[in-house]
């Protein structure tokens, strides 16, 4: 079965009076259908232009990207809509940029219900169903400007949802909240994973979050670099603990960047050592000698 999120080679090149910015370099991921996985990376490594990439608000350059079964550089323009109208929900950092600040949080969901023409009579109760599910049911309606922040963002997810979309992309979900409400949006986002099946991306800085998914991506400089896998691990006593463990992405070239803070750790750079042995590599800190006359 093909993963349910495929980019090979993405490349996306922005352009501004003659200067050229590779935002993408030849970025390669795969997502299984049904996981809950954050991206992370510092401010201009790739990550919101990967996500609007996949959420068919902006197109590659080149490479390859599909979602869901569909192509994103081969639809046209109606696809691509219908594609973002059905396929992917998505939820910005920004409050202000998923709700209407005029409309209660049920005319916000019955909004997004209107767009895919769900019949008028069961917009009301689908949207008190979503409300429900992000246990904000008591908020229905109240407008935007009477919420918490975290209400908020619990109200767009269930905007996103509107139409059961087989993905949902968060984009710094809980960058504008305290470490309390962005705990519960977290959870929210969750509990669309477990209970609906939802595959959800997240991109995120906030450690607290990015800690707690299973599978943690970091990109760098426009190309994934390293993986942290996680798994819950029972001992002898039947106490649980969760175990990490971080791999370096290897691309088809046989490059990889190795996480920052063994670079520092080590001081590596310039030229590396390299050692083969029978089943690793071994990699070692070495001075650039220059010749002297």
């Amino acid at each position: 079965m093909s993963p349910h999120i495929r980019c090979t080679d993405l490349v996306r090149i922005f352009s501004a009076e003659g200067v050229e910015v590779q935002a993408l370099q030849g970025l390669t991921l795969a997502i299984e259908r049904g996981e809950l996985t954050a991206i992370i990376g510092a401010s201009g490594s790739g990550k919101s232009t990967l996500l609007s990439i996949l959420s068919g608000l902006d197109v590659p350059t080149a490479g390859r990207a599909e979602v869901a079964g569909h192509d994103l550089l081969a639809m046209t323009a109606r696809e691509r809509t219908r594609y973002r109208r059905h396929t992917v929900g998505f939820v910005w950092q920004q409050t202000s940029r998923n709700l209407l600040p005029y409309l209660t949080a049920v005319e916000n969901i019955a909004t997004a219900l209107s767009v895919s023409h769900t019949p008028r009579r069961t917009r009301r109760s689908r949207a008190t169903e979503l409300l429900e599910l992000m246990d904000i049911a008591n908020l229905a309606d109240r407008r935007p400007a009477q919420m918490s922040g975290g209400q908020q963002q619990r109200v767009a997810i269930a905007v996103a949802l509107a139409n059961s979309p087989e993905v949902i992309f968060a984009d710094e979900p809980t960058g504008e909240l305290d470490e309390h409400n962005s705990q519960l949006v977290f959870d929210a986002l969750r509990t669309v994973n477990v209970e609906l099946g939802t595959t959800v991306l997240i991109v995120t800085h906030d450690q607290a979050v990015s800690a707690q998914v299973r599978r943690t991506l970091q990109i760098r400089d426009g190309r994934m670099s390293t993986e942290v896998h996680r798994s819950t691990r029972t001992d002898e006593h039947g106490n649980e603990s969760t175990h990490a463990e971080e791999y370096a992405v290897l691309d088809r070239v046989g490059r990889l960047q190795l996480p920052e803070e063994y670079l520092r750790a080590l001081a590596l750079r310039d030229l590396v050592r390299l050692e083969l042995e029978p089943d690793h590599v071994e990699v070692h800190p070495t001075a650039l000698r220059k010749d002297t006359a």
